[in-house]
């Protein structure tokens, strides 16, 4: 949830949000014994089903939370009993939302400035989380890196700029198969861990409904350690030197953070000595929304409630949710869910997109057309971003759309190493990312920001950067449930290219400035 000092946020048993028309409403208790609630679900009785919705929200005509159940739906697993699936939704329907509606639009709001160049998104986190990695030194680590990139963001673009996290629910994982082969052995595809686990064995390949009422445990237990952070202190401004990581301190990017944070410092202190007090809320807590990819559709139903302020329905699992490349068909489940709920959105587009298609898809998704609901994330290579992303803004602009457009420079470099694991070029995203700079000066449009899968561990999963990873390096510190991931060091070797592009498109709309500011490691 929206993760700041000022805000009011209502008790768990407020009534500000309403649970779905198929949902038993009872309060959740405090005293619910959390390391019990596999075995607590097992006991709701089986024979249950799902009843019909009739109450449609006021800005999407015949849409209802399980709507999406008549159309096609890709990406879901195939569990063995669906009794005890709905047994778990059940349960689920039945908990608090993990986040607000209100929370949800002031996102909304904050995209819309983006759409028009007067803020910049930072979204980034894990691939995939899983239940094993769960703990608070990897989540404030992470945390960390995000908070290291927008100051250095902040700095260079002297904007706002909207921290998003791919964490508190982003499990679940779209599959290109959905069986792996080994050794004759045929089993279902890892799915996430909030669907199987992915040891290669009949067990643990088996999905299992229980791992949903984890992975809720989890993104609960996540968020409420990021909003501890946030607004305990450590994200206060005065604490902007303090924020490097122990293995990024001695390094050339490390190098570069503390000289950008002595700046800040001395910033801090002018403000100081001519009176600003530092204990305004602005300069001891920050807004950090979280987000997920929007994939396991009756977990999504799950956690729907009405707003009772505004009648319209939220997906409470997360600020923002974003369909994939494999489950945006215009008349599939996917798209048929996320029109009716009212978080902003994010559309995740390749190069296979047509743009008389995304066209269609974002009326289908915002038919009113408000600024702020809809993200297109693109992710294609350097060489695709050039010669489609064009025809893509064009087409949008020419519909009169208000979308934000941010790069995801992640997923169309990703290649097998040579030891057979994958992994992904920093070069490579470094390119696509500038690619995405240019085609947008070029066009007359406004770059929105930038999606990026990372961590703030010191893995080796993508080749390059100034430490320089090399093929050799990926087996020592792989740990990737999925794909492989920025660490530390690349992202903020990265956010510091990022800068300096913002600095230069700064620069340039100043009156006067020829816009020729290069430095090193900006990806101009």
């Amino acid at each position: 949830m929206i993760i700041s000092a000022s805000t009011n946020l209502p008790p768990l048993t407020s009534s500000a949000v309403r649970t779905t028309p198929t949902t038993k409403s009872f309060l959740f208790k405090p005293h619910f014994p959390i390391p019990n609630a596999a075995k607590f679900c097992r006991t709701i009785p089986t024979a249950v089903s799902f009843s019909s919705s009739t109450h449609f929200t006021s800005g999407s005509s015949n849409w209802a939370p399980d709507s999406w159940k008549s159309k096609k739906a890709l990406q879901l697993p195939e569990y063995p009993d669906p009794n005890e699936l709905e047994s778990v939704l059940r349960v689920l329907e039945s908990f608090p939302p993990i986040v607000f509606a209100g929370e949800a639009r002031k996102l909304e709001e904050s995209l819309a400035k983006a759409a028009v160049g007067e803020a910049f998104l930072l979204q980034g986190g894990d691939c995939a989380e899983s239940f094993k990695e769960f703990n608070g030194n990897n989540i404030r680590d992470t945390f960390r890196v995000l908070l290291q990139m927008g100051m250095v963001l902040t700095y260079g673009a002297q904007m706002p700029i909207i921290k998003v996290g791919r964490m508190a629910g982003q499990f679940a994982k779209p599959r290109s198969d959905s069986f792996e082969v080994k050794d004759g052995v045929k089993l279902p595809s890892y799915r996430g861990d909030n669907i199987n686990a992915d040891a290669f064995d009949e067990k643990s390949r088996t999905p299992d409904p229980q791992r949903l009422v984890r992975a809720y445990l989890q993104s609960v237990g996540t968020l409420n350690l990021l909003r501890a952070f946030a607004t305990g202190g450590y994200a206060a401004m005065q604490r902007v030197s303090q924020w490097n990581l122990d293995f990024v301190q001695h390094s050339e990017q490390g190098d570069r953070y503390k000289e950008l944070a002595q700046r800040v410092d001395e910033a801090l202190g002018f403000m100081a000595a001519a009176g600003i007090t530092m204990d305004h809320p602005i300069m001891n807590t920050i807004d950090f929304w979280t987000s997920h990819e929007c994939l396991h559709l009756p977990y999504e139903q799950a956690l729907t409630r009405e707003d009772s302020t505004t009648g319209l329905y939220y997906d409470c699992s997360a600020h923002m949710l974003w369909v994939g490349e494999r489950t945006r068909q215009l008349d599939g489940a996917h798209v048929e869910f996320l029109r009716g709920v009212s978080n902003p959105l994010g559309i995740k587009v390749s190069d296979k997109m047509d743009p008389a298609e995304l066209v269609q898809l974002c009326e289908i998704l915002n038919p009113h057309n408000k600024p702020g609901r809809l993200t297109i994330i693109t992710r294609m290579g350097a060489d695709n971003m050039r010669v489609k992303l064009p025809h893509l803004i064009r087409a949008v602009r020419q519909a009169g759309l208000i979308v934000t457009w941010v790069s995801d420079p992640m997923h169309g470099n990703t290649i097998k190493a040579p030891c057979g694991l994958k992994t992904r070029s920093f070069d490579s995203i470094r390119a696509e990312l500038r690619a995405f700079f240019d085609v947008h000066e070029q066009e007359g449009s406004y770059p929105g920001g930038v999606h990026l899968e990372m961590t703030g561990q010191n893995v080796t999963e993508c080749v390059g950067g100034s430490k320089e990873v090399t093929f050799d390096d990926l087996n020592s510190r792989y740990h990737t449930h999925c794909d492989p991931r920025l660490n530390a060091s690349q992202s903020l070797e990265l956010a510091f290219a990022i800068s300096q592009r913002l600095r230069r498109k700064r620069m340039h709309s100043k009156p006067g400035s020829n816009g020729m500011l290069v430095e090193n490691g900006s990806v101009a």
